[in-house]
């Protein structure tokens, strides 16, 4: 566990728990909670996190919410808890609330069609190893296994094809780890996180943990009121305050969380 902010007072922070008016845990899944795993259907959490994560819902006194660019059904039989927290799915443009209530922001009819015409455009790399996943408002094309030349290969041919796309008004190509993602400019994980900002409280404590470039938005707009945290083996630059490594310092960082909570 690493303090990158020298301002951050990470004990501060966490002895602040206690008292804090509201508690908010936002959390990324792939790479965060759980390693990557070339079938994204068999990438189960780290041990212990589904655990710790059902203690810290049980208690009661932290708002616990998922933010991943998967789709929100998706984490709930990978997190495989009697009671799943309110899950922000495909970079914020669903809303899988714990009821079990689904909301969806909308995407329009032209938006649709560039990511339909994306789809179509990748399907002929499928023969070069790579997954093609059609979500809510993006089209995700993964290259995890490859083997490095195979990888530049794809990203070149996907790039060519897709790029074109991102001079429609709306429309945005990003990178991501293990793959490229071509995505509605309409919603991203910045957008979950105001959303989630904007139903609390001041003095509230609030922590976003993440790994991936596509988490970095959510760290910027965090950050004012919270902390922002990367979770990742090895580190990169990064906007976020405090560096943990999976699965020891994530799990210590939640435990130290419910500790403190349960004081309270």
């Amino acid at each position: 566990m690493k303090v990158l902010t020298p301002s951050l007072d990470l004990q501060g922070f966490l002895a602040r728990l206690p008292s804090a008016r509201a508690r908010v845990l936002m959390l990324d899944y792939d790479g965060t909670l759980a390693p990557f795993h070339v079938r994204p259907d068999l990438a189960s959490p780290y041990p212990g996190v589904p655990q710790v994560l059902a203690d810290l819902m049980k208690d009661g006194g932290t708002r616990v919410v998922i933010v991943s660019g998967r789709r929100a059904a998706e984490i709930v039989p990978l997190l495989g808890l009697e009671r799943h927290p309110e899950i922000w799915g495909c970079h914020g443009w669903e809303r899988l609330l714990p009821d079990g209530t689904l909301r969806t922001q909308p995407l329009s009819g032209r938006e649709a069609g560039l990511l339909d015409q994306a789809a179509h455009e990748a399907r002929e790399l499928v023969a070069a190893g790579v997954r093609i996943e059609c979500k809510t408002a993006s089209v995700a094309l993964h290259w995890r296994g490859l083997a490095e030349e195979q990888i530049e290969y794809v990203r070149e041919q996907t790039l060519a094809a897709w790029y074109p796309l991102t001079g429609n008004e709306g429309m945005e190509l990003l990178r991501f780890d293990g793959g490229l993602e071509l995505r509605s400019r309409g919603c991203n994980k910045q957008h979950a996180a105001k959303a989630i900002l904007s139903e609390t409280g001041p003095d509230s404590a609030i922590a976003y943990l993440g790994d991936d470039l596509t988490d970095e938005d959510a760290f910027v707009v965090t950050k004012p009121r919270g902390i922002a945290v990367l979770v990742r083996s090895e580190y990169r630059d990064t906007a976020a305050d405090v560096w943990l490594r999976p699965p020891e310092d994530l799990l210590a960082f939640i435990g130290h969380w419910r500790t403190r909570t349960l004081a309270a």
